[in-house]
């Protein structure tokens, strides 16, 4: 039996002992892992020894030769890959979208240590630690500086008997594939669960689609309508390879095998010495370093992640997307993901979910670079010995073909979406469907104020109150998004809401919630109507004059809050303080019309008391956009998927929220601010902000489905 065929068996066999054992066959994950080490064994000095060899057996001029044609391959293959990222949004079927807050909007990710990772400081310490760019680099000078040295060629044929020693290792590994391939599908088909994937199909499906449209056509169809070698005979030669990729989502311990095909095929039409034979163990491994087909084809997960979340990448913008993508991508490919959805102002939580796909789209993006690496190995080669052929027809048909083959791919993965996934929108839903999380305490809330009997402190401390009464009365808005309002089943809920009840249960007291207008907080405070104020207030200069506030709890951040197709008008302070005609809605509290008045002298402001219901209810058609905070405004546009929230790079400012108590009682602050603290130490405000204000919950644990288990029955 053939090899592929056994590799296929593996496969196959894996996939069945895993849904048959389920999470049982995590035990399998110690054999994957070996295997897995043993391929990268041999790989990392293979490629350092063939990089020196090949550079080091050319001439300058050969060297700059290879620079400028492989180059010259290399753009041509970034410019085909990025023009399918740009078309994979035709592909996704219409759709309206929100998110909670995130904190892409506020927080920019640590920079890419380019110098790190490329520059070694110390070679040995690179090595060891498997930093290829800065081993790659390393290798490059060391191999550049051989060609100048006399008498290499003794040095040269040492090493080069040395790698064919590495070579048959690393063959003698490869025919291990079918055990590892075994236990890598059993261990993933065991302990991968389905349901994870339910909100990326579209993207997977288009991701996969696309990925092996470039594995199977379009780069294998390149390198036969431009090199002698045939399509047939490409994918049949290297099958073992791109198997290998693909199940061990690792393109690096299969570089080995993809030099020795490179070779051997070339070989097989007559350029079996000199350049051709030596030009590809110095291309493979330097294209290692250089973002391939894969990666840049999972720059599409960013245009995915904006149109999920109705944060769209602008097509003006897809020129620095391009840029900033290739530039990006020669590092971390998590880190270039998170610059990414940075650069683009969309919710940094996608990137869990781009986490995610990781077990399909690294399978599939290592099947694309093992082709891109045989196809830069191949044409490159081609364009230095001078085997590239330009015929007019066969680069026509080619042409042809590749663009039917991509319209119909792009176009039925949009009919098919758009008949068969529900876009209805019902992210409202789940806001409304939130609840207290916690069992919380029996408590009477009051909705109307002149229902409210009379609670009179007298001269008695408000804490001391509180104990004699046994009952703490918290005062709220029902409109204060995300902190208190009313959810669909007509409970009092919320992030605030949620303390009130921890409070109230940790001092061992009843429960009572009261309403109270913005305008009248202070007196109603003072006047002991209530005994705190829980309902997302800001802490401004007049309102610390008039009231006792406890610490801070959150810090929001100021943002503006507009429409989605205006976002990319307020991308920085700077840009939004030098427009004209320009109307901003604005909280009519004096701290905060003083901070627009300096900070946006051109805006004409206007004041609002009830801004943020009137403005989503499209009462006011010329407001261009409303002061208001990151945090609480995501949630609002949960609710008005339309609108967008936008911190302008530049200043950031923070918007602490504390809870008011009477003016005259600096025990119940100081009782608060010290609960607080408490709460902010042992988890609970974190557990809160998660939930209420990022939107993240947690799921219920369970076993993951199998026949032994749920079949069978032979195991609990």
């Amino acid at each position: 039996m053939s090899s592929t065929r056994l590799i296929f068996l593996g496969l196959g066999l894996g996939v069945l002992t895993g849904l048959f054992f389920g999470e049982l066959a995590a035990v399998f994950h110690v054999v994957a892992s070996g295997y897995i080490k043993l391929l990268q064994m041999t790989v990392l000095p293979y490629v350092m020894i063939s990089l020196i060899t090949g550079l080091g057996s050319l001439t300058y001029k050969a060297a700059r030769t290879l620079l400028v044609k492989v180059g010259g391959v290399l753009v041509v293959l970034w410019f085909m890959s990025l023009s399918l990222v740009f078309l994979t949004p035709l592909a996704y079927p219409s759709w309206e979208s929100a998110s909670f807050f995130s904190t892409a909007l506020v927080h920019k990710p640590p920079p890419i240590d380019f110098l790190s990772l490329y520059i070694p400081e110390n070679p040995f310490y690179s090595m060891a630690n498997n930093v290829v760019p800065a081993v790659v680099l390393f290798c490059v000078v060391v191999g550049i500086a051989l060609i100048g040295v006399e008498k290499k060629e003794r040095l040269i044929d040492t090493l080069n008997v040395f790698n064919k020693a590495l070579s048959q290792a690393t063959r003698f590994i490869v025919k291990l594939t079918p055990i590892g391939v075994f236990a890598i599908a059993a261990h993933y088909s065991g302990t991968m669960s389905v349901s994870e994937f339910g909100r990326l199909q579209v993207f997977l499906v288009t991701y996969v689609a696309i990925g092996f449209l470039s594995a199977f056509w379009i780069l294998p169809g390149l390198v036969a309508t431009l090199s002698p070698v045939g399509y047939r005979e490409l994918i049949g030669r290297t099958q073992d390879a791109l198997v290998t990729a693909f199940m061990t989502a690792n393109l690096f311990i299969v570089l080995p095998i993809l030099i020795d095909e490179t070779k051997q095929l070339l070989a097989k039409h007559g350029y079996a010495d000199g350049e051709a034979q030596s030009t590809p163990e110095v291309v493979v491994p330097t294209s290692f370093n250089f973002p391939h087909t894969g990666k840049v084809l999972t720059l599409g997960f960013v245009l995915f992640a904006g149109w999920f979340s109705s944060a769209d990448v602008a097509v003006g913008d897809y020129p620095k997307f391009a840029v900033s993508g290739i530039l990006s991508l020669f590092g971390n490919i998590n880190a270039t993901i998170i610059f990414m959805l940075d650069l683009f102002k969309i919710p940094a939580d996608m990137h869990e979910l781009f986490v995610a796909t990781g077990v399909v789209n690294s399978r599939v993006g290592s099947l694309v670079a093992a082709m891109h690496t045989l196809t830069i190995a191949i044409l490159g080669t081609c364009a230095v010995v001078g085997a590239i052929r330009f015929d007019s027809r066969k680069i026509a048909r080619y042409v042809v073909i590749t663009v039917v083959l991509t319209a119909l791919t792009i176009g039925g993965i949009r009919v098919v979406f758009t008949k068969a996934v529900d876009n209805n929108y019902e992210k409202d839903k789940i806001l409304s469907g939130m609840h207290l999380m916690r069992d919380p305490l029996p408590a009477t809330v009051y909705r109307d104020a002149a229902g409210v009997p009379p609670l009179g402190h007298g001269d008695m401390p408000v804490l001391e109150a509180i104990r004699q009464r046994g009952l703490i009365r918290v005062g709220y808005r029902e409109l204060a998004l995300p902190y208190a309002y009313v959810n669909s089943a007509g409970d009092l809920v919320g992030f605030d809401v949620d303390m009130a009840h921890r409070l109230a249960k940790e001092m061992g007291v009843e429960l009572e919630f009261v309403p109270i207008r913005i305008d009248d907080v202070s007196a109603l405070v003072n006047s002991g109507y209530c005994d705190i104020v829980m309902a997302g207030l800001t802490v401004t200069t007049e309102r610390a004059e008039a009231m006792m506030h406890s610490a801070t709890y959150i810090t929001e951040t100021l943002a503006l809050v507009v429409r989605d197709h205006d976002r990319h008008l307020y991308e920085s302070w700077g840009e939004v303080k030098r427009r004209a005609s320009f109307r901003i809605g604005v909280p009519n509290l004096p701290y905060y019309i003083d901070m627009v008045r300096t900070h946006l002298p051109l805006a004409e402001v206007v004041f609002l008391d009830d801004i943020m219901e009137r403005f989503f209810n499209q009462e006011l058609p010329d407001m261009d956009a409303v002061l208001f905070t990151a945090e609480r405004g995501s949630v609002w546009t949960i609710l008005h998927p339309q609108f967008s929230v936008v911190v302008p790079a530049g200043r950031t400012v923070g918007v602490p929220l504390a809870y008011p108590v009477a003016r005259h009682d600096a025990g119940m602050a100081a009782f608060i601010s010290t609960w607080i603290e408490l709460k902010k130490n042992d988890g609970t405000i974190d557990e809160l902000f998660n939930y209420w204000i990022m939107g993240r919950s947690a799921e219920a644990g369970g076993h993951r489905w199998s026949i032994i288990r749920d079949v069978l029955h032979w195991v609990d």
